[in-house]
């Protein structure tokens, strides 16, 4: 049997989006820019795109911005909005279990003179709410929360961040990085008081190399990069119109049957977590405070340590069984280093060591996770005094 559990890292395509992409590909394959027929049949795509995914937020089309991903989404928010709104101040807030991309790119503003203030969570990897409060200041104009943490699952109480942020200062942009939160969850940026917000496509069952950018129409905003002038210059270059209506397609799909959808993944993460604590030594993390794993955690995401066994261990040992998992984010995989979040969260050095993220989604069965239940109860014991003996 093959078990795919490393859907945060990336999914597979819809066959439907795969056929619509084929279409745009091989037919409809027009620079949506040409003023001829092909150019604008592109076009019309990626208006309807444009649709999908504004209807899904309840926002004007105009708002919606297409890049090459969620990096490039973060990016654009992080340093267009810094750099377009520095003469406010340059305070910038966000948390210490942000991925790879927001983390990165606040560095990079700092060496650019930008103060940033990292709110550091609870163990079960949520910020609070006070934290955030006393953290603002005069001089802050930007705050980035993300809305479901890649490694262990755990959702920031992004509606209230975002009422709590607009009643201090109305003028400090929020932005939200929803790369594992969109097509799980309802979001509303108008309703959210958010003012960004960054998708990926090839985490929603949509293709890789493609993502969106919601900007709120009053948001101050710079490009990042020069061009043409596609997308009224905020986001230069030709389109690619294929993976547009293949996101937006996905999108489509999932929202279709968001609550059923959802309510299947928070069974199966259930059934895996109460499997996974019959195991001697496994600590499940991201839980919330009073043990329990659905609402106010992803439906998706189980990241669970392992006492006594290495994390690149027990990945083999399952990949040999043909069950694929992720020992962190798979965006930093080849670079192995300890999780920024479990630090964050106070995990000790032997969680750091011995985590394994599952992660599931609408196509993912009870019986898979039973026989990656057995495995793990047949090679948990054989790995550990292995290593005793090592």
């Amino acid at each position: 049997m093959e078990v795919y559990l490393d859907n945060s890292a990336t999914t597979c395509v819809f066959d439907e989006v795969a056929e619509l992409m084929k279409v745009l590909m091989c037919e409809d394959y027009g620079n949506p820019s040409s003023l001829h027929r092909k150019g604008m049949k592109a076009e019309t795509h990626v208006r309807y795109a444009k649709e999908v995914l504004a209807g899904i937020l309840k926002v004007n089309e105009k708002e919606i911005f297409f890049t090459s991903g969620g990096t490039e989404s973060d990016n654009l928010a992080l340093i267009g909005c810094a750099l377009a709104n520095q003469r406010r101040g340059k305070h910038l807030i966000t948390t210490q279990v942000e991925h790879p991309a927001i983390l990165q790119t606040m560095k990079y503003l700092e060496s650019l003179g930008f103060i940033v203030s990292y709110l550091p969570v609870d163990k079960s990897g949520r910020i609070r709410l006070e934290d955030l409060e006393s953290t603002i200041t005069p001089e802050t104009i930007l705050v980035s929360i993300m809305h479901t943490n890649n490694e262990v699952g755990s959702q920031q109480p992004i509606a209230e961040a975002g009422a709590l942020i607009k009643r201090k200062n109305p003028n400090i942009l929020f932005h939200v990085d929803a790369v594992q939160g969109f097509g799980k969850a309802k979001i509303l940026p108008k309703k959210m008081n958010i003012d960004l917000l960054s998708v990926s496509g090839h985490k929603i069952h949509g293709p890789k190399g493609i993502g969106f950018l919601y900007v709120g129409e009053k948001v101050k905003i710079n490009p990042i990069n020069y061009g043409g002038g596609q997308q009224t210059g905020l986001r230069s270059g030709t389109e690619n119109v294929p993976g547009i209506a293949g996101m937006a397609k996905a999108a489509q799909m999932l929202y279709g049957k968001l609550d059923e959808d959802v309510a299947h993944l928070y069974k199966c993460k259930e059934h895996f977590v109460e499997g996974l604590k019959k195991l001697e030594g496994v600590t499940v993390n991201g839980l919330l405070p009073d043990g329990s794993c659905t609402e106010g955690t992803a439906p998706h995401v189980v990241s669970a340590s392992f006492a006594g066994v290495r994390s690149e261990v027990l990945l083999h040992t399952l990949e040999d069984a043909g069950i694929y998992v992720s020992a962190g984010s798979a965006c930093s995989a080849h670079k192995p280093q300890p999780s920024a979040t479990l630090k964050a969260m106070g995990a000790d050095k032997a969680i750091l060591e011995s985590t394994i993220r599952f992660s599931f989604s609408v196509f993912t069965t009870m019986e898979e996770l039973d026989y990656t239940l057995k495995i793990l109860y047949d090679k948990i014991p054989m790995l550990r005094k292995y290593t005793r003996k090592a």
